[in-house]
């Protein structure tokens, strides 16, 4: 995929696909519920695909209409032992996620996935399920998928995480509905809490204080409708490109601005940016808003401490937006860039460098000396498809064309993600 410098600037609007987080959970709750899940603007990438193929396995009907999926809901404990191995493929939300719902299922099942996510972390969730008393074991001995998952009658616990990961969280909150008492998580920072808005919405009981979750068993979950907001981790690439490309006014529309999710719009007002929230409404306790971008001069901030996790997964795009700010931007606690569908940290670091841009990598981030030209490049995206598009956006500010290796990867999360750009150059 190649990439040009624009010499005009972005305008228009657009509706980005559908929160991918909030997807992903909309299909394990309605698969986990008596009745029917209605879920619109349910986001079509790969990953939430491989959730829907997970549960079609185990023997939950899932209808996807024109403009609506239909999960006919088992109950809590209505899932089937499935015929053959879940693929999850690229994703590492199903994979930590339905372990928890596996670990107190009366079957044993097995979770692989790519070979992306056969490197990833899993002791983070297996070290918990085990405390709980289910037996989850890396297949290969190695800490990483594929996992083997015995299901198991769990025990409630107290969990000290010591990640704010949603992934971890939401895991011990699924497995805490099969528990037999109740099961809390205390985190480090208040990670992404849409399990816990997504988990009342649908009847289970749960309370919130401070950084600590805690969880009531064996609920009657019923199905619901839910219509999923636009995923700011999408949005966050044209917010990117309208910043950076002079003249540019882009206006995205019913994106979800949840204060967990948020830190991207947090970040660049402190940078500078000309970014105003319009419409701003909450429907199933998710709050959205229309985001008005228009293109700024930036300034190089610090970035750390509570408000990472809010931005974990937007980090390599802020770098991007750091590297053409005048001044310095150091980010720092975002150890966790090292563990996702590749080392981020690294790559960003690496790709930058590659464009002419002054940064070092650290070893909890890096920092971003910005405010000189970047040029043109060979990206190596590691088919990793927020890499790719963050260097898309990158590409459209550099000097001469940028070229991403494998930029198909986009899919995962945003398949319609360059027709848009286009759509807004034209």
């Amino acid at each position: 995929m190649k990439i040009k410098k624009l010499t005009s600037p972005l305008r228009g609007e657009l509706n980005v696909p559908g929160d991918k987080s909030i997807s992903h959970r909309a299909i394990m709750l309605g698969a986990i519920s008596m009745g029917t899940t209605s879920v619109t603007n349910f986001l079509q990438g790969a990953d939430c695909l491989s959730t829907i193929s997970c549960f079609r396995k185990m023997g939950v009907p899932v209808e996807m209409e024109k403009e609506e999926i239909l999960v006919r809901g088992k109950g809590l404990h209505g899932l089937s032992r499935p015929d053959t191995v879940l693929d999850v493929g690229n994703s590492g939300t199903t994979t930590r996620l339905l372990a928890g719902i596996l670990a107190g299922q009366n079957f044993d099942s097995e979770l692989t996935g790519d070979e992306s996510i056969q490197s990833r972390p899993m002791k983070r969730i297996i070290r918990p399920l085990t405390q709980m008393g289910a037996g989850v074991t890396s297949v290969r001995g190695n800490g990483c998928a594929p996992l083997h998952i015995e299901g198991r009658t769990l025990k409630g616990i107290h969990y000290d995480s010591p990640v704010a990961s949603a992934q971890v969280k939401s895991c011990l909150l699924l497995a805490g509905l099969y528990a037999d008492d109740i099961t809390s998580v205390t985190e480090p920072y208040l990670s992404r809490n849409h399990s816990e808005i997504m988990l009342d919405y649908f009847g289970a009981t749960l309370t919130a204080e401070d950084t600590t979750v805690t969880i009531y068993p064996d609920p009657i979950l019923e199905g619901q409708k839910v219509s999923v907001p636009g995923d700011i981790s999408s949005a966050a690439y044209f917010i990117g490109a309208a910043l950076l490309v002079p003249g540019s006014e882009i206006l995205i529309r019913n994106v979800g601005v949840n204060p967990t999710r948020n830190g991207i719009l947090r970040v660049c007002e402190k940078m500078g940016a000309d970014i105003t929230l319009m419409n701003v409404s909450a429907e199933e306790g998710e709050p959205t808003a229309d985001i008005l971008v228009r293109h700024s001069s930036l300034h190089g901030i610090t970035i750390d401490g509570s408000i990472i996790p809010s931005l974990i997964d937007e980090v390599p795009v802020i770098a991007v937006l750091a590297a053409f700010a005048q001044g310095e931007t150091v980010i720092k606690d975002a150890q966790e860039l090292k563990v996702k569908e590749s080392n981020r940290i690294d790559v960003v670091v690496s790709n930058l460098k590659a464009m002419g841009a002054d940064v070092t990598a650290t070893d909890d981030g890096m920092i971003i000396r910005g405010g000189q030209p970047l040029t043109g490049a060979l990206i190596d995206t590691k088919r990793d498809h927020r890499i790719a598009m963050s260097f898309a956006v990158a590409g459209l500010a550099a000097k001469g064309e940028t070229q991403l290796c494998n930029g198909e990867c986009v899919t995962i999360s945003y398949p319609g993600f360059y027709q848009d750009l286009a759509a807004l150059s034209r």
